[in-house]
């Protein structure tokens, strides 16, 4: 059964753009090697993520997020049974938040900023999917 799981989180301060990097190309490592794929996006500290594959996989990822130092307040913002995956191709792909129209946020929130706290879970599953339709994906396809 595959499942379809959406969180945020807050870095720590020592997280910088190495650090995010290195957890780029590890999770798209282990995530291919669990069938999970998703995309990531990262903007002045918060991460939003959509993770997909089986439910077992992508429920122990999330728990091993969850438990990671790296992370604090990592909410779950969506879960749910799907029947294909929407984000098939990237084992971890990153959406280049620097190729972002500042309207598109606007369109989804009262500031030209990334807050998945200040929204909904269904408002940031539609901000995700413009922003992965919109902005540039880099990353393992």
């Amino acid at each position: 059964m595959l499942v379809r799981l959406m969180y945020a989180s807050r870095a720590v301060p020592s997280v910088d753009l190495d650090a995010l990097m290195a957890i780029q190309r590890s999770s798209a490592a282990g995530n291919s090697a669990q069938g999970v794929t998703g995309v990531l996006c990262f903007s002045e500290g918060i991460f939003l993520q959509v993770l997909e594959g089986g439910r077992s996989a992508v429920n122990r990822l999330y728990n091993r997020i969850a438990g990671d130092p790296r992370h604090t307040d990592v909410e779950l913002l969506s879960y749910e049974e799907i029947s294909e995956r929407r984000f098939a191709a990237w084992s971890m792909g990153q959406v280049n938040m620097s190729r972002l129209n500042p309207g598109l946020l606007l369109k989804y929130s009262e500031r030209a900023v990334l807050d998945p706290y200040a929204v909904s879970g269904s408002v940031s599953m539609a901000l995700f999917e413009e922003l992965v339709a919109t902005a540039a994906i880099v990353g393992q396809p």
